[in-house]
């Protein structure tokens, strides 16, 4: 796996690919392309791709020449920058992540054929002792309100669908070391793939589709109508699974947390940008509240999610070569800093230095 980092996603995708495969034809529930609203995958993949390389190279040559000359620094830059190879690496990324995306979507909507048993009491309960005997998601409406702070906390959750992907293409096609890449793109396929696993283990629907009149009170916001929309895609499959509709409502895990989580970790391990960093883990902070605050989840269920998150990087991690990354950047920087003091000159020491004769 090592000599190339997609190994690992790549037979990743394979398996959970034939597994949804499977799954479809033993319960006779048709593989459907979750968003195919936005065009068949055959072209969206494309489009995708190109508008990712057009952000990679566009800006950049413009930053270096000006609008007048960029066609020949694209040219330039495609010349030196990239080769069939780099391009193969970020396609290998984009097809993983988005086969193990459509299997987990494709698997999730045969939850129903496969266990009809859900355990929303337990949680639910659960919820109520961790909370002293409170509902937390009412908590959260009596604290926050159910005015201004719904709608941002709706915004800050449906964000999340966008988010996830534009990061992946930032890491893949800006990224010059080819195994980070591939390490996110592989802790992000194993979200999906260790999130419907979780699906099957306990099977939930959550607090809001539970008992949705605790969240009547609620405004209308985004958050809203998507809940809305899978009450009608369940109802349409339970009425008939080889129709057209989805099945999209699963609460044990909280792949919102999960992702996220995974996101926030990897950009700490691989030392971005403090000011990056932070607002990660401030956007992690905003989901939690979210998810419970629209009863999207249980407690338990952003915990289970925090673990698929952080297994998810280290699994990621091994499979690409990259347990060791932070120490070979540390030597890189301690090797570094050595000959910027062996090229110092000898009678003016860098700081922090002291010379011999003073240390005696």
């Amino acid at each position: 796996m090592l000599r190339w980092p997609y190994t690992f996603a790549v037979c990743l995708s394979a398996i959970v690919g034939a597994t949804a495969i499977w799954a479809s034809q033993h319960y006779d529930v048709p593989m459907r392309d979750p968003d195919g609203f936005l065009g068949p995958a055959y072209i969206r993949l494309p489009l995708i791709a190109v508008l990712f390389f057009a952000v990679g190279i566009v800006p950049s040559a413009i930053r270096n020449v000006g609008i007048r000359h960029c066609l020949a620094e694209i040219r330039r830059i495609w010349r030196e920058e990239w080769n069939w190879r780099r391009v193969g690496n970020i396609l290998a990324g984009l097809i993983s992540f988005y086969i193990c995306y459509v299997s987990y979507r494709n698997l999730k909507s045969d939850l129903p054929q496969v266990r009809s048993h859900r355990y929303d009491k337990e949680l639910l309960d659960l919820d109520n002792w961790m909370s002293f005997g409170h509902d937390p998601a009412r908590l959260l409406h009596d604290f926050l309100g159910t005015s201004f702070s719904a709608q941002v906390l709706s915004v800050i959750y449906v964000a999340y669908l966008p988010l996830i992907p534009l990061t992946l293409g930032a890491f893949l096609v800006w990224g010059k070391d080819m195994s980070l890449g591939a390490w996110y793109a592989t802790a992000l396929s194993l979200n999906w793939v260790l999130g419907v696993m979780s699906y099957y283990s306990l099977p939930t629907l959550g607090p809001a589709f539970y008992e949705p009149q605790r969240f009547l009170d609620l405004p209308d916001t985004s958050a809203a109508q998507l809940q809305r929309s899978l009450f009608r895609a369940a109802g349409r499959f339970y009425q008939d699974p080889s129709g057209g509709s989805t099945y999209g409502i699963a609460g044990f895990a909280s792949l919102h947390v999960s992702v996220v989580v995974s996101a926030c970790l990897f950009l700490r391990a691989t030392r971005q940008k403090r000011a990056i960093q932070i607002i990660g883990w401030v956007y992690l902070g905003l989901v939690v509240l979210a998810t419970v605050y629209f009863g999207w989840h249980y407690i338990a269920d952003v915990f289970a999610g925090a673990f698929i998150g952080w297994a998810a990087v280290v699994i990621g991690a091994w499979a690409t070569g990259n347990t060791k990354w932070q120490k070979r950047r540390r030597l890189v920087e301690v090797s570094a800093a050595a000959g910027a003091a062996e090229t110092a000159p000898h009678g003016d020491p860098t700081p922090g230095q002291v010379p011999a004769e003073r240390s005696r």
